[in-house]
């Protein structure tokens, strides 16, 4: 992957359609705020930090629930129903094209101009090489990414509003120097570590993208949430993968119940060092409770664990 380009406002302007929403038309609120919808916490932050006061964002999946899988709530039809511009995350985050953010759209006939894939021009890792519906879609967890990620919004939001464009630009722009300098950070506590530092063990995959940019090895239980998670053989198997590359610490997410590396730290001796963010940001009020904070709280962690 190389390092990401900020977009121009000329670029931006390539994605105006002749057939756009006139942003004069005020929504059914009585206003000219664009009425988006994300499908969760990150991609919501980001769409917010982009679309600033022209945009109001309603967030799909909330910190606590996993969005790979979610049953949609009758205030989340009514909201896709009315609005202007959904993003998703793509990469098989939600499901993939038969997933059920693409289901919700359908059922809302909500046309496909309007949908916004964020994670369009984004090079995938697979969680199974060669096996191309094992696309790892956690690829936000790396901050160039997420500029990839806040240029498809921005240009989804000038296809929507182009009178906005340029305070979608400036958003854009800032919020590009605060992601590249976290890519710059990232680089130097995690990616000059010493080799026998570089060991990443988690509960699940979520951070292949992230091992994969600054050359780390990677350890985990599972491969993504699924049912069938924590079995004896996926313990064992990391149980023997702690022991033979004696990393510094182990790590756990947010979203996973913590009994499986329980179990891998009780057998190896090495501790759980910290939480890390994969699915979800803090809960509000929280270090880590928006997409930059939770970039932040991620690196802080893995670098103070495997520094020790």
């Amino acid at each position: 992957m190389t390092k990401p380009r900020t977009a121009t406002l000329a670029a931006l302007g390539a994605f105006v359609l002749a057939g756009c929403a006139d942003p004069d038309t005020a929504d059914s609120n009585g206003s000219d705020t664009v009425q988006a919808v994300a499908t969760f916490t990150i991609l919501t932050d980001i769409v917010e930090e982009i679309g600033g006061e022209h945009v109001a964002v309603h967030n799909l999946v909330p910190v606590g629930q996993d969005p790979h899988e979610y049953d949609s709530r009758p205030a989340d039809t009514t909201a896709l129903s009315d609005a202007d511009v959904f993003f998703v995350n793509g990469l098989n985050l939600e499901g993939g094209e038969q997933g059920w953010a693409a289901r919700m759209a359908d059922s809302v006939e909500l046309p496909e101009e309007h949908r916004i894939v964020t994670t369009e021009g984004v090079e995938p890792l697979y969680l199974t090489e060669g096996v191309e519906d094992s696309v790892n879609p956690h690829a936000f967890l790396d901050p160039n990414v997420g500029v990839i990620m806040a240029e498809n919004v921005a240009a989804g939001l000038v296809e929507i509003d182009p009178d906005n464009a340029e305070a979608y630009e400036h958003n854009l722009s800032e919020y590009v120097a605060q992601l590249n300098a976290i890519h710059d950070r990232y680089q130097q506590q995690i990616g000059d570590l010493e080799e026998d530092r570089r060991v990443l063990v988690t509960s699940e995959r979520a951070f292949q993208y992230v091992a994969d940019r600054y050359d780390l090895l990677e350890g985990y239980i599972w491969a993504v949430d699924t049912d069938d998670i924590g079995t004896p053989d996926q313990i064992i198997s990391l149980i023997d993968f702690v022991e033979e590359h004696q990393p510094p610490a182990l790590f756990l997410e947010s979203n996973v119940t913590p009994a499986p590396m329980e179990t891998v730290s009780d057998d190896t001796g090495v501790e759980i060092h910290a939480i890390l963010y994969s699915d979800e940001l803090a809960p509000e009020g929280e270090p880590g409770d928006t997409y930059v904070g939770m970039l932040e709280e991620n690196l802080n962690r893995i670098a103070d664990g495997l520094q020790q």
